[in-house]
């Protein structure tokens, strides 16, 4: 299933390769830090402004079936501690019977950054690679920088917005019991089977699994619901084929549907 799913997008970026030569990154997304404010506690909130072009899109941190998962390194950021970005809820799409999970036209994502020193400014460089897409993908390297001083309590609506738009955590929502259980396939990997207790959000609900661990590929779930409870079966995979074991604590299921989100984290045994 993962080999199938990775041939069909690496075709559909090579089908039509050529006529993106005489077209730059820049043409198609754009990206600026919005500085934002400090909090009383030191921390500053600050966000990433991509805007795309009419028709594209790109991905959330779990791509779905077809997309490219983004990532952004913060090495060259001085005065900084730890940087915990905020994903705002995604929109569910299907493209050629693959589904992929993503943002349109602008997205503002909110990042809370703790200094070193809160009395210093935060010198901010992000080197992201991202995926977009319209009616074909293209992959996007850029860096962008800038300081960002200490003081300052003026919120961004902008990132205030997007702060708000972020799944609601399971006690927020209301969800009950969560269990996974997980068993060994033939060949390697594991089943995992989860089952979430919770009134439903709206329609086309589907669980997304996560893992804390970038070398283990989780599938697209197969999600139903049964009355108040959802069931979410997927298999995970090393992506070199070796054993492994996986945290459950580490583990995040997130509800998506057509209205509201929810992001659980961790899964015990059933």
């Amino acid at each position: 299933m993962m080999i199938r799913t990775i041939a069909a997008f690496l075709a559909l970026l090579v089908a039509l390769a050529p006529p993106l030569a005489a077209r730059s990154p820049a043409d198609m997304v754009t990206v600026r830090i919005l500085p934002g404010w400090q909090d009383a506690d030191g921390t500053h909130m600050a966000a990433l402004q991509f805007s795309l072009a009419e028709g594209w899109k790109t991905y959330w941190r779990a791509p779905g079936d077809a997309g490219i998962p983004p990532r952004i390194d913060w090495r060259g950021s001085g005065n900084l501690d730890a940087v915990d970005i905020v994903w705002p809820t995604p929109q569910q799409t299907v493209t050629s019977g693959m589904r992929t999970i993503g943002y349109e036209r602008d997205l503002v994502l909110p990042l809370r950054l703790t200094p070193r020193r809160a009395d210093r400014a935060v010198s901010l460089e992000a080197r992201i690679e991202i995926g977009i897409c319209k009616d074909i993908c293209v992959p996007v390297d850029m860096t962008v920088a800038a300081q960002l001083p200490p003081g300052g309590d003026e919120r961004d609506p902008r990132i205030a917005a997007a702060l708000a738009a972020r799944p609601y955590t399971a006690q927020e929502a209301g969800v009950g019991r969560v269990a996974c259980t997980m068993t060994p396939l033939e060949g390697g990997g594991l089943r995992l089977v989860a089952e979430i207790d919770m009134k439903p959000m709206g329609a086309r609900e589907w669980v997304v699994v996560e893992t804390d661990t970038e070398d283990l590929w989780v599938s697209q779930s197969d999600t139903t619901r049964h009355g108040d409870r959802l069931r979410a079966v997927t298999e995970v995979h090393h992506v070199e084929r070796q054993g492994f074991m996986i945290d459950r604590s580490g583990l995040r299921l997130t509800v998506l549907s057509t209205g509201d989100a929810v992001e659980i984290e961790g899964c015990p045994g059933g």
